[in-house]
C-alpha cells in the first residue's frame, strides 16, 4: 500500500515544500516500524481527546460492542503540559458523567464571588455584574486545575480500556496516497520516535518510533497543533473561516497566607498595564489550598514589536489591586500557551479523510468567557459518537461529516455564535469602546436569539500580519522584576519544570536561517526575543556590539506556540519535540 510518513508542521504549501526538502534525519531513512491497529486514535490527552476516549467506550458498553480506542500525549504524563486558569463550566462534564461528585473529579471550589474590574495605572473601577450579560457570570461554575482535571479523566479513561500512552509524542502524519483512498487520506500517526542525535544520526538509545492506524484518527493536540497545521493545509479546511486569532496567556501559582486566601474568588480585569488598542487582561481565582491562580492574557495581534508579554505580566503584578491578592505569598509555578481566539467566524472544517479536529485544535474558545475546555469535552463527544456508529457500520477512513453536522445543531456551536462579534469589536475599536459594543452585542444576542445588529464580522489579518515596524514604535522600558512579586523568564523557566534531551534534532525550525538577523532585527527589533516568555529566543552581538548571531535554546522552550503564530515573516515552524519533554506542569 503506498503510504507516506512526513513531519507535521507546516501550515501552508510553502512551508511544506521548505520542510520536505529537509533532509530525513539519518536515523529514519529506510526504517521500518511496528504497526499497532485501532479502531480510534486520538492524538493529545487533553479535555477533548480524552472525553472522546471516554465518550466511545461508553458507547460501546452500553451496546454491547468492542472498539479499541488509544491516545496519545506527548507530555511525561497526562495534564503536564495543560495550562489553563481555570474556572470550569462543568456543562458537557455533567453529560459526560452526571455522578462526577460522587467519583472524584478535583472541581472542589465553586465559584462564590464574582468581580470584573477595569484598571488604570494606578486606581481601578469595579464593574457591576449585573451590568454584564449573563454568560459572564460564574455561577455554577468551579476553580479547578485543569491539569489535574484531565489526570482524573485519564483514570476515568482507562478504567473503561482504553490504552493511553503518555510520553508517546505523536511527530508525523501517515498518508495514505493509494486511488482508492481518493489519495491523501490520514491513516495514522507515527509516535515515539526516540534517540536521535542533532545531525540526525541514531544514538545508542534509538527507537524508531511505532505506526498507530486508525480507521479514524482524532487530532486533539490543542492550539497549534503540528499534525492538524500540516492536516489543515493538505485538504484546505480554513479556506471558508476567517484567520484564526490568537493570544498568549500567562499563568502562576502561588500560595498566599491564610488572611489573604478568599476561597471562591473569581476575579477579571482589563486595561492597565496595556494601551487602548493592544487587548488583553487578568485572571485571579482563589482555590484549594491557599492557591492563589493568576495568569495574563495578550492578545497576539498587537501592533507594537517592541511589547513583551510576559514583562506585561509581571509588572501587573505590582498595581496594588492586584499586589494584595500575592503579597506574603509564595510562588509555585509558572507556564505559558497559546490560546485560540478566532471563535465562531474561524473555526474550521472539521473532518477530514480518516479523522476530525476536535478541541482547540479546531479552536472553541469563548473569548468573553474566558473558557474553553467544556466546548472541547463536547466537540470530542460529538466526534466520538458520530465515529462509532460509523465503525458500528463498517466504515472506515471517510469523513465523518455526521460530526460536523453534530457541532452546527449543538450548544457549543450557539454559544460560539452568540460571542462572535466581541473580539472583532475589540480589535476595531479598542479596549473602551470596543469592549462596550461587544458587551451591547452580547447582550443584544441574548435578549433576541442570537442577532446581532454588526452581522457576522471578519477579523481580518493574521497575528503575525498585524505586526508593525519597529520605526513605528518606540521601545518599552519595563522595570526590572524584584525577585518578590515579579521575576525574569528564566527563573520562570525553571519552576515550570522544563526539560528536553538536550543532544536531539531542534524542534524549533527555520524556514531560512538568515531571516531573524537580515529581515526581522533590521525591520521588526526581532520581536521572537520579546514575544517569547521563555527566553528561548536570543540576539548576540560580538565584543565590540557587532555581527548579530541569532541563537534559539530550545531547551528552555515551554510549548506556547507563540513563536509559530507571531514570528512576522512566518519563518520559525514549531514541530514537536522528543515525547516527555517540555514542561511538566503540577496543579496548573
Amino acid at each position: 500500500m503506498a503510504e507516506q510518513v512526513i513531519e507535521g508542521g507546516a501550515a501552508n504549501a510553502w512551508q511544506e515544500a521548505v520542510i520536505d526538502k529537509l533532509p530525513l534525519a539519518e536515523a529514519l531513512t529506510g526504517v521500518e516500524r511496528e504497526v499497532m491497529a485501532y479502531d480510534v486514535v486520538i492524538v493529545g490527552g487533553g479535555p477533548a481527546g480524552l472525553s472522546a476516549a471516554i465518550r466511545l467506550k461508553q458507547r460501546a458498553e452500553k451496546h454491547g460492542k468492542e472498539i479499541t480506542v488509544a491516545v496519545l500525549e506527548k507530555s511525561a504524563e497526562l495534564g503536564g503540559h495543560i495550562l489553563s486558569g481555570a474556572v470550569i463550566d462543568p456543562k458537557a462534564l455533567n453529560e459526560l458523567f452526571p455522578d462526577w461528585k460522587e467519583r472524584g473529579a478535583p472541581l472542589e471550589t465553586p465559584v462564590t464571588k464574582d468581580r470584573f474590574v477595569v484598571l488604570g495605572p494606578v486606581g481601578k473601577v469595579s464593574l457591576p455584574m449585573f451590568a454584564l450579560p449573563p454568560m459572564m457570570h460564574n455561577h455554577g461554575c468551579y476553580i479547578a486545575s485543569l491539569g489535574n482535571v484531565a489526570r482524573w479523566l485519564g483514570e476515568q479513561a482507562e478504567a473503561l480500556g482504553v490504552e493511553v500512552y503518555p510520553g508517546m509524542a505523536a511527530s508525523h502524519v501517515v498518508w495514505d496516497e493509494t486511488p482508492e483512498s481518493g489519495g491523501g487520506r490520514v491513516k495514522g500517526v507515527v509516535a515515539g520516535v526516540f534517540g536521535i542525535d542533532r545531525d540526525g544520526k541514531p544514538t545508542g538509545d534509538f527507537q524508531p518510533g511505532i505506526e498507530l492506524h486508525g480507521k479514524y484518527v482524532f487530532i486533539a493536540e490543542g492550539v497549534r497543533g503540528s499534525l492538524a497545521k500540516t492536516i489543515m493545509a493538505r485538504h484546505n479546511l480554513c479556506e471558508d473561516a476567517q484567520p484564526q486569532k490568537y493570544g498568549i496567556g500567562l499563568k502562576e501559582l502561588w500560595q498566599v497566607p491564610a488572611d489573604r486566601h478568599q476561597p471562591g474568588l473569581a476575579q477579571h480585569t482589563t486595561g492597565w498595564p496595556l494601551d487602548e488598542f493592544t487587548g488583553g487582561g487578568s485572571f485571579i481565582y482563589h482555590f484549594g489550598d491557599r492557591y492563589v491562580a493568576i495568569g495574563y492574557v495578550v492578545h497576539l495581534n498587537y501592533k507594537n514589536p517592541f511589547l513583551s508579554p510576559f514583562d506585561e505580566f509581571q509588572r501587573f503584578k505590582h498595581h496594588p489591586a492586584i499586589s494584595e491578592h500575592l503579597e506574603g505569598g509564595t510562588r509555585i509555578s509558572y507556564g505559558a500557551r497559546a490560546i485560540t481566539e478566532g471563535g465562531f467566524q474561524s473555526v474550521p472544517k472539521l473532518s477530514f479523510p480518516g479523522g476530525v479536529l476536535i478541541g482547540c485544535s479546531a479552536g472553541f474558545v469563548n473569548v468573553p468567557r474566558i473558557k474553553g475546555s467544556h466546548n472541547a469535552m463536547k466537540t470530542g463527544m460529538l466526534a466520538a459518537d458520530a465515529a462509532f456508529d460509523a465503525v458500528m457500520a463498517g466504515r472506515s477512513g471517510d469523513q465523518l461529516v455526521e460530526y460536523q453536522t453534530a457541532y452546527e445543531k449543538s450548544w457549543v456551536y450557539k454559544e460560539l455564535r452568540g460571542v462572535r462579534n466581541a473580539k472583532p469589536l475589540l480589535s476595531k475599536f479598542g479596549t473602551t469602546l470596543g469592549g462596550a459594543l461587544g458587551l451591547f452585542d452580547m447582550w443584544f444576542g441574548t435578549l433576541f436569539g442570537g442577532f446581532s445588529l454588526f452581522g457576522t464580522m471578519k477579523h481580518g489579518k493574521t497575528d503575525a500580519a498585524s505586526t508593525e515596524t519597529a520605526d513605528k514604535h518606540k521601545p518599552i522600558a519595563y522595570p526590572k522584576p524584584d525577585g518578590k512579586l515579579s521575576f525574569d523568564k528564566l527563573s520562570s523557566v525553571f519552576v515550570s519544570n522544563t526539560n528536553h534531551a538536550e543532544e536531539q534534532p531542534g524542534h524549533l525550525k527555520l524556514l531560512d536561517p538568515s531571516i531573524p538577523i537580515l529581515v526581522n532585527l533590521p525591520k521588526y527589533g526581532e520581536p521572537a526575543r520579546l514575544y517569547c516568555p521563555a527566553n528561548v529566543y536570543e540576539v548576540l552581538y560580538d565584543e565590540s556590539g557587532a555581527n548579530p548571531r541569532f541563537q534559539i535554546n530550545a531547551q528552555n522552550c515551554v510549548h506556547c506556540k507563540t513563536c509559530d503564530i507571531k514570528d512576522p515573516s512566518q519563518n520559525i515552524v514549531w514541530t514537536t519535540p522528543e515525547g516527555g519533554g517540555g514542561p511538566n506542569y503540577p496543579n496548573m
